[in-house]
């Protein structure tokens, strides 16, 4: 009996210090699951990214990750667009402005282990210069061309030695600097480049602070740490997973629950119920944006300058920033943004008249056939909800006697159509990449413009354009702007809307994060506490 009793005894407490073998055992599990969570980083967005090669796309959702796998010469603030260095840690520029010489960081690799120097920098440079506007858009605009073409600003690119980059160019850039530091001129390794080929976009390397690990198309980008990264301390998180969740409230609802600890691209209305959450802070990120009702001007009726105006004085712009913004937004006159060098206070905008717009369509050569009017399917910074505000553009229409159907496609086949001047109206707009006017100008308006969807080709804005690239004299510069305006708002390619402020929401125990008013965030300080 006393031998059954301490064996069964001792098998009680056994069974006592299993259980609690394995409570400590599933806390210490549990402890390591939400030590993992704490160290990572869930950026959540409406929708996903076209590539990860950043010189072959104009989308800021593939410049927001290719920012954390990249990093260019020289750098913005972390606030604003003064220049910093990043790549290169000085730079000198010679005194007719021609020749800039950049002395590189020092022991700096790819993620691939390839060697960061003066050489990688040259192929990246030849690489983008022997492209084409179909393959490299954002070189051209910003150079003027590309190898060979007589508006190409480079003349050449040497690797003076292991450490020391030179660029020299044909005539002066007010605005090399700030083009050197948008994502979209980011070095990527000359090795990954070869080896990808056309796949490279899907297997990017760079030399930033996150690696890419893996792509789930509209579903998750997910880096992690590069361990080798040359600032050392850096980045504060393991992980930093980009999720894509398409609607704005399942959106704002996984930020409530914890699923996600960033969320842009959030509905205006949204402001209030963060702001009402203790587990959440509202953030701004400075406008640098614009939004516009676009007419192509090679798509009938718009190829007629009456019909543009009387669009443009059919559109009640007002009524759409105070139905869909929240506060958050003003009345658009120019399609720049006002913190642009050279923003046109004096432009007189098309004011919202009926009856004077039902005159000019009466005058017009429009024969009353229903137009397509182009919705974008998900939310952009400047346009949280394409949908309704081309709704509210699609009743100010009928008022005048235009009928219009709302069209819609997937975000990347709507960027190549629209591209490609097959919509008639559409809804789209932009974000300045590095705060300077030649970016948003030449972008939607230069003859070969990455975004020149409305198709237009001006003898006059393509001279000034060039002109204004062309020259560091600032006063001249902001005239060149002033007149391309003036006649932007003559010619009506489109209709600017509104200047937004976007509204970000966080977990409130996300530290050290700042909204970048160019959308492409540096995250690599960023910390979860």
């Amino acid at each position: 009996m006393r031998k059954w009793f301490i064996f069964s005894l001792m098998t009680m407490i056994l069974i006592v210090l299993s259980a609690c073998g394995k409570d400590a055992t599933n806390n210490e599990s549990k402890s390591e699951q939400n030590g993992n969570a704490q160290d990572s980083l869930v950026y959540g967005r409406g929708t996903d990214s076209v590539s990860l090669d950043p010189i072959t796309v104009t989308d800021g959702e593939s410049f927001k990750v290719a920012r954390n796998i990249y990093e260019t010469l020289v750098q913005f603030g972390e606030d604003d667009t003064s220049i910093k260095p990043s790549l290169a840690k000085e730079w000198k520029i010679s005194k007719d402005q021609l020749t800039y010489t950049f002395t590189l960081q020092d022991g700096v690799k790819f993620q691939d282990g390839t060697d960061f120097n003066a050489q990688a920098v040259v192929k990246n440079f030849e690489r983008w210069m022997n492209g084409s506007a179909e393959k490299f858009p954002y070189y051209g605009d910003m150079f003027g061309g590309y190898k060979g073409d007589k508006e190409h600003i480079i003349d050449s690119v040497k690797a003076v030695n292991n450490n020391t980059f030179e660029l020299k160019l044909k005539k002066p850039s007010a605005a090399l600097l700030n083009n050197l530091a948008m994502v979209a001129f980011s070095i990527a390794s000359p090795t990954a480049i070869e080896e990808e080929g056309d796949h490279f976009g899907e297997k990017p390397v760079g030399t930033g602070p996150f690696k890419f690990v893996s792509w789930k198309r509209n579903n998750t980008i997910e880096l992690e740490k590069n361990p080798n990264y040359w600032q050392k301390g850096y980045p504060k998180v393991s992980k930093l997973i980009y999720r894509t969740l398409p609607d704005n409230s399942a959106r704002l609802n996984s930020l409530v629950t914890g699923e996600i600890d960033i969320a842009d691209g959030l509905s205006p209305s949204d402001h209030t119920r963060i702001e009402q959450d203790q587990n959440l802070q509202l953030l701004k990120r400075p406008s640098f944006n614009v939004g516009y009702l676009g007419m192509t001007m090679i798509q009938k009726p718009f190829d007629d300058k009456k019909v543009r105006e009387a669009v443009s004085m059919a559109v009640d712009r007002q009524a759409i920033v105070n139905s869909f913004f929240e506060g958050f937004a003003t009345e658009a006159k120019n399609p720049l943004q006002p913190t642009a060098l050279g923003y046109n206070e004096n432009t007189q905008p098309y004011q919202f008249d009926v009856e004077k717009a039902k005159s000019l369509l009466k005058e017009s050569s429009y024969d009353g056939k229903e137009v397509e009017l182009w919705a974008m399917p998900v939310p952009r910074p400047y346009m949280p909800d394409g949908q309704k505000v081309a709704e509210a553009i699609q009743k100010n229409l009928e008022t005048i006697g235009m009928k219009t159907k709302i069209v819609t496609y997937e975000w990347a086949t709507y960027l190549e159509k629209t591209r490609k001047g097959e919509a008639q109206l559409f809804l789209l707009g932009g974000t300045s990449d590095n705060g300077d006017p030649d970016n948003l100008l030449s972008l939607f308006f230069y003859d070969s413009g990455a975004l020149n969807n409305s198709q237009l080709h001006d003898e006059k804005i393509q001279k000034w354009l060039a002109e204004a690239r062309s020259t560091t004299d600032r006063t001249k510069r902001e005239q060149i702007y002033a007149d391309i305006q003036n006649r932007l708002r003559d010619i009506i390619p489109v209709l600017p809307l509104v200047h937004s402020t976007p509204i970000v929401g966080a977990r409130s125990n996300v530290e050290n994060y700042h909204p970048h008013p160019t959308e492409a965030d540096d995250l690599k300080n960023v910390t979860v506490k």
